[in-house]
């Protein structure tokens, strides 16, 4: 995955709060004219668009593991979903979105990470590198390599990804799990 410009970032951060705008006054998201954006941005991708209130605390979070529509389309989508669609908080009201911090998160395609017992799993994880997929049947769950910055130590780190999945904490030390590492370029305004 090449990085992304200076001006694409640009771009997309500014799709990204108009479609929060237009999310929170409940209209359809912004139009994306084709001809304006780059072959990256074109390209297909997956990300995750976060928002956070002035004081850091998350406001909203929402995005997809795996491509199935362009880079510019995937934010624009997810942008209108943090606002309004993420279970743990209220729909964004227009008041809010001036004060609102956006955030994207551009991820690679997840890779299967091959491990035999859960020290070789604990061995085997970089945090703040690997964003984290842990599925166990039809359970899935993830953290963004950023969440390494509140959850820095390794088993901690999985026991609370075990949690998010709907799972007891401990599992990944009882049941091998499968588990996915993928990276992201990350920006912010």
């Amino acid at each position: 995955m090449d990085a992304l410009t200076l001006e694409e970032k640009q771009q997309l951060l500014k799709l990204a709060r108009r479609a929060v705008e237009a999310a929170a006054q409940g209209l359809p998201p912004p139009e994306i004219d084709p001809a304006q954006l780059t072959p990256s941005l074109r390209a297909p991708g997956a990300c995750f668009v976060t928002l956070t209130e002035a004081d850091g605390e998350l406001r909203g979070c929402i995005g997809t593991l795996e491509a199935y529509q362009s880079l510019a389309e995937d934010v624009r989508e997810h942008a209108a979903a943090a606002a309004t669609e993420d279970y743990r908080f209220q729909p964004v009201t227009p008041g809010e979105v001036d004060d609102l911090r956006i955030e994207i998160s551009r991820l690679t395609a997840p890779q299967p990470l091959e491990y035999d017992t859960p020290e070789d799993l604990l061995a085997r994880l970089r945090p703040g590198v690997d964003g984290v997929i842990l599925r166990d049947g039809f359970h899935r769950a993830t953290f963004l390599p950023q969440v390494w910055e509140k959850v820095p130590r390794p088993e901690e780190f999985l026991s609370h990804l075990c949690l998010k999945m709907g799972a007891p904490a401990n599992l990944w030390r009882r049941k091998k799990l499968e588990v996915f590492t993928y990276q992201v370029e990350e920006f912010h305004e």
